[in-house]
């Protein structure tokens, strides 16, 4: 069984403000649900999961009906100090799924499918990417960032299985790999020539590309996952992500 830790603290201040006037991300209502709360009930219902920490507007939140094994905490700023500031209330967890709020098509399945993907958990950090093909199976109008590498086109997800033990070595260059996440030149550029060289050759393999990442992020150890699940990565950002979604759970 693992903890769960919720980012939910993004405030509602771009494009998806033309779809609702809440403050936060977190809280745009989707279907009876809101985006945060279709998240929770998904990590709720999976197997493995035990508890689930949510981090954000705490008063808002407040309003909301939520199963007893949910917690809240207060945003403390960005993803990086609130990741921090979950793990300090979940002391002594051996590794810690941490899922941000946007994406509400996640299902118990995906959830459980990533979970058992991560086999024995020995790794520090465990990430799911989802082939090109995969998503458009199933949201063929969604447009996500993908990244070509040797084994085939690939987007990433939005769960990562952490151990918590290794988030003080990661955090420096933590913080430039979020602020490059979908930017796949921008990402080539920091970890070195070769890598720029290979990615627009689309010689890159996930194995070189996974390799790099760890010794960036202070020699842990990660492991890249392959989800059949795409719902895992089609997060909700862009009015056209919200009308997806809409679509998705039949409240077109």
């Amino acid at each position: 069984m693992v903890d769960a830790v919720v980012l939910a603290g993004s405030p509602n201040n771009g494009p998806l403000k033309e779809c609702s006037p809440v403050r936060h991300e977190a809280l745009i209502p989707l279907g009876s649900k809101t985006m945060v709360e279709h998240v929770a009930d998904a990590l709720l219902q999976a197997r493995q999961v035990n508890r689930v920490l949510i981090i954000g507007p705490v008063e808002d939140l407040a309003g909301l009906s939520f199963d007893h094994r949910i917690s809240m905490i207060p945003s403390e700023g960005g993803i990086l100090e609130n990741i921090e500031a979950g793990l300090k209330v979940l002391p002594g967890a051996q590794r810690i799924l941490l899922v941000t709020s946007d994406i509400p098509l996640l299902t118990p399945p995906a959830v459980e499918d990533f979970l058992e993907l991560c086999g024995d958990m020995t790794g520090d950090i465990y990430y799911p990417v989802i082939e090109k093909e995969v998503v458009e199976k199933s949201f063929p109008t969604s447009n996500r960032t993908y990244v070509k590498l040797k084994e085939g086109v690939f987007t990433g997800g939005n769960l990562f299985l952490i151990n918590p033990t290794v988030y003080k070595r990661c955090v420096e260059n933590g913080q430039k790999i979020i602020d490059l996440r979908k930017s796949p030149i921008g990402l080539c550029r920091m970890l070195g020539l070769k890598f720029v060289i290979k990615f627009l050759l689309r010689s890159l393999t996930l194995k070189e590309a996974e390799e790099k990442v760890c010794r960036l992020l202070g020699g842990i150890k990660g492991v890249v996952v392959i989800s059949k699940h795409p719902e895992v990565g089609v997060d909700v950002d862009k009015p056209g992500d919200y009308e997806l979604a809409l679509k998705a759970i039949g409240q077109d």
